[in-house]
């Protein structure tokens, strides 16, 4: 098949889950004797990556607009590059999806999480993304859901049926340890955190809960966003020398900051599924996540819930719990990746519903 992917920042991923994404299923995908074509917002010297074909376009550089024009655009291209299934990522894209159909092609939105719900939005933006959401529910052949929350949530909402394909994960502990060094972290001495730094996604709370609790143990802050400078400078407001924070990190040294940390603190409270936690989990790391339904599914018992007010408490408890207490939590997120998680298995997942796409109009599925 001749697969187009649009509405992410494009790969190399080296911004967030959609990218990593999007970098995952396209080079299994190729592996797997596809030609895949990814639109990408950053230019990068290589027109291939790992096999990819790469489309660099423009884009307008701002909060509200970046996503929505690099889309346009990439739509526009592809109506006279055409694929025979296209991949749309992110619900704010849903408008575009209706163009390619037009001209024969067929036509899935990953529709990802609530994103309407961010608090970096204007109300003008929330109107848009509820707007999008009803729009998922009818322009696009397919709408994916990576989340039995999310897939529940457009049922309960719109009455539509979704695809619930779920977002994967590699497996295992990296030996290597040479971002550790750079950032002066030791090996099962620190708790890590990544996420873009943005309110809902609670950077701050962390930090003020780990300044709560008495350790000698570090905390790594990992992250960055643009567009949310004001949220970040909070954030970095602080003296405590146990405090970490080297800003963005990622491919391999992001690796092995999973792989080596004493525990991962997960504090996202919107989206669907959110890729750090189920990689952390992959890494065999023991994970703490902020209760909310999205994350309770991808973690469940393998980690250990908290709340916004008591986050300094379980990170005591984490510290206090014994060694075979630790390596329980932390084979049973392994295995809970294992299960449900697997790149693999996503990248099956997707070639069966390309193909089942292409062969009948789903469409009508959804009712």
């Amino acid at each position: 098949m001749r697969i187009a992917i649009l509405g992410t920042r494009g790969i190399p991923a080296n911004y967030g889950g959609f990218e990593t994404f999007a970098e995952e299923l396209a080079k299994r995908l190729v592996a797997n004797g596809h030609q895949v074509t990814v639109y990408c917002r950053e230019l990068h010297p290589q027109p291939t990556y790992l096999g990819v074909k790469l489309v660099y376009l423009p884009t307008i550089h701002h909060k509200y607009f970046d996503t929505i024009v690099h889309t346009a655009l990439s739509t526009f291209h592809l109506l006279f590059h055409r694929a025979d299934v296209v991949l749309y990522c992110n619900a704010a894209n849903a408008i575009f999806t209706f163009l390619p159909r037009l001209v024969g092609m067929r036509v899935a939105l990953n529709v990802d999480g609530l994103e309407r719900k961010r608090k970096k939005w204007n109300k003008l933006a929330q109107l848009w993304y509820l707007l999008s959401e009803w729009l998922a529910t009818f322009l696009p052949n397919v709408t994916v859901t990576d989340a039995a929350a999310i897939e529940k949530y457009y049922l309960d909402r719109y009455q539509r049926k979704s695809t619930f394909i779920p977002y994967g994960a590699e497996m295992g502990k990296l030996e290597t340890t040479d971002v550790l060094r750079q950032l002066g972290l030791e090996a099962g001495r620190y708790f890590l955190y990544v996420s873009r730094m943005e309110p809902e996604n609670n950077g701050l709370l962390v930090r003020e809960a780990f300044e709560l609790v008495d350790t000698d143990r570090q905390l790594a802050l990992i992250g960055d966003a643009p567009y949310a400078d004001e949220y970040i400078a909070r954030v970095r407001n602080t003296k405590n020398p146990r405090i970490v924070m080297p800003g963005a990190i990622y491919g391999q040294g992001y690796k092995e900051l999973g792989s080596h940390c004493f525990a991962y603190i997960h504090a996202t409270e919107v989206g669907g599924t959110h890729p750090a936690l189920i990689e952390a989990m992959g890494r065999g790391a023991l994970v703490m996540y902020l209760d909310t339904e999205e994350n309770r599914e991808v973690a469940g018992d393998a980690g250990v819930a908290f709340e916004q007010f008591n986050l300094a408490e379980k990170i005591g408890d984490v510290l206090g719990m014994t060694d075979p207490q630790r390596v329980a939590l932390c084979n049973a997120a392994l295995s809970r990746v294992r299960e449900r998680y697997s790149w693999d298995a996503v990248t099956e997942q997707y070639q069966q519903l390309f193909a089942q796409m292409l062969s009948a109009d789903v469409t009508d599925e959804r009712r």
